[in-house]
C-alpha cells in the first residue's frame, strides 16, 4: 500500500453549488411546530430564512478559498484516502499536535485556533509554546474517504491517527479533541503509548464514582442532571445513528434542508448560546461558521457515512484505564461535564484539570482564545 503524501486542493465544482441551489428553491416544508419554542427540534421560521440565506446569499467559495489557504493533503491508511491539514510551526522544536473533530463538527472547528497554535510570538504568546498542527478529517467525513465495509470505529481511528504521524515525521507528538475526537483521543492514550506523550480533551468519557452520589458537589449533581436532560430529550439522533445510518442517510443525502436542520439543531443544544435569556445558535457561532459546517456534510454526501460512526462505537465505549499524561478542560455546556475526582478513577496522570466559565460543546469554535490557553498551559510541562 503507498504511503505517500499527496497535495490536496478543494474545488467544488460549480454545477455542485448550482443543484444545491435548485434543491433549496424546491424544498417541500413541513407545517410549523406546536410549541413557540425549539422543543419539538429546529423551528420552522428560522429554518426558512438560513435556506433562504444559504440559497441566495451565502458564498461557499469564500469558505473554499479560506480552506485552500492552509496546507492540505491526503495519505492512503487502511484503504481509506485521510484529508488533513498540516501546518507547520515558523519556530524550532515545536511540538507536533494531532487535533480531532466530531460529529456534527468538522475540520473547520479549529479554524481559529491554528495560527495561534503554530505562531503564538505573533498572537501573544511564547515560542516554547509553539505546536505543529495536523488536522485529519474522520473517516467518512469531510474531504475524507468513506470506509466501504465495517469495522472503522475510534479505536481503529486512532491507531490510523498514530500512524499518520508516524507517516509525517513525529516520532513524538500529543494529541487532542473534542466529541467523538475526545473518544478518538482517549483511544490514542490506550493504544498509542510508545510515541504519543500525552492528551488533552474536553469531554471526558468516564463513569460517575458510586461511591460519591451521597456526596455530589453542585457541579457533579448539574452534570448527572444535565446527563439526564440528554438521555430523555436529547439523543434520539444518536440513537438513531448507531442503529440505523442507513435508513438516515436516504433523507439527509437528498435534502440540503434535512441536512442543515439535522446538525444546527445540536449547535442550539450544544454551544454556549444563551444570551440575556435568548438562546440562539447565532450568539455562540456564526450564521456563516453554522453553513459552511454543513456544507462540508452536504458536498461531500457523508450524511450515511458520519453517521456510521455511531453504529461501529457508541453503543461500546471503552472505559479501561488510562495511565499516560493527561488534560482536561471542562466547558459548562458540554453534554457532559466529569468532576475531576469522576475523572481520577479512569485517568491516572491528570496534569491539567480547569473547569470554565464559558463554552460548550464545539470548544475552539466557541472560545478559541481560551482553548488556545488551556493547551499552551496542559501541554507545557510535556515539551
Amino acid at each position: 500500500m503507498s504511503t505517500a503524501v499527496t497535495p490536496f486542493t478543494i474545488e467544488i465544482p460549480e454545477a455542485s453549488l448550482t443543484d444545491l441551489q435548485q434543491r433549496l428553491a424546491m424544498t417541500r416544508w413541513p407545517d410549523a411546530q406546536t410549541c413557540g419554542d425549539w422543543s419539538q427540534g429546529i423551528p420552522l421560521d428560522y429554518t426558512r430564512e438560513l435556506a433562504h440565506y444559504w440559497q441566495q446569499r451565502y458564498d461557499w467559495r469564500r469558505c473554499e478559498r479560506a480552506l485552500n489557504q492552509r496546507p492540505q493533503f491526503t495519505t492512503r491508511i487502511n484503504d481509506i484516502d485521510i484529508h488533513f491539514i498540516h501546518c507547520r510551526s515558523p519556530h524550532p522544536g515545536a511540538l507536533p499536535m494531532v487535533m480531532s473533530h466530531g460529529w456534527p463538527g468538522s475540520i473547520l472547528e479549529f479554524s481559529k485556533v491554528i495560527d495561534a497554535l503554530t505562531d503564538p510570538v505573533a498572537h501573544g504568546g511564547a515560542a516554547a509554546d509553539a505546536f505543529d498542527v495536523v488536522i485529519p478529517s474522520l473517516p467518512g467525513y469531510g474531504f475524507s474517504g468513506k470506509p466501504t465495509s465495517s469495522g472503522t470505529s475510534v479505536e481503529v481511528i486512532g491507531r490510523m491517527w498514530g500512524e499518520l504521524m508516524g507517516r509525517l515525521g513525529y516520532d513524538r507528538y500529543v494529541a487532542q479533541g473534542g466529541d467523538w475526537g475526545s473518544v478518538i483521543t482517549q483511544s490514542m492514550g490506550q493504544t498509542e503509548t510508545d510515541h504519543c506523550a500525552g492528551i488533552h480533551i474536553t469531554m471526558p468519557i468516564v463513569a460517575p464514582d458510586p461511591a460519591t452520589m451521597d456526596n455530589l458537589s453542585p457541579q457533579e449533581q448539574g452534570a448527572l442532571d444535565a446527563m439526564t436532560f440528554y438521555q430523555q430529550w436529547d439523543s434520539g439522533y444518536s440513537k438513531q445513528q448507531s442503529s440505523r445510518p442507513q435508513t438516515l442517510g436516504y433523507g439527509l443525502a437528498d435534502s440540503p434542508v434535512g441536512q442543515m436542520a439535522w446538525i444546527i439543531e445540536k449547535f442550539y443544544a450544544w454551544t454556549d448560546c444563551d444570551r440575556d435569556g435568548v438562546k440562539h445558535p447565532e450568539n455562540a457561532v456564526s450564521r456563516d461558521e453554522l453553513l459552511d459546517n454543513v456544507m462540508l456534510y452536504w458536498l461531500n454526501n457523508t450524511a450515511a457515512s458520519s453517521a456510521r460512526l455511531y453504529w461501529e462505537s457508541f453503543n461500546t465505549p471503552n472505559l479501561d484505564p488510562i495511565s499516560m499524561p493527561v488534560g482536561c478542560s471542562i466547558f459548562p455546556k458540554e453534554i457532559f461535564r466529569s468532576s475531576k475526582r469522576w475523572a481520577e478513577k479512569r485517568f491516572h496522570n491528570i496534569i491539567h484539570w480547569n473547569e470554565l466559565e464559558a463554552g460548550g460543546h464545539f470548544a475552539a469554535l466557541e472560545q478559541p482564545e481560551l482553548l488556545i490557553r488551556e493547551l499552551r498551559d496542559c501541554f507545557r510541562a510535556l515539551r
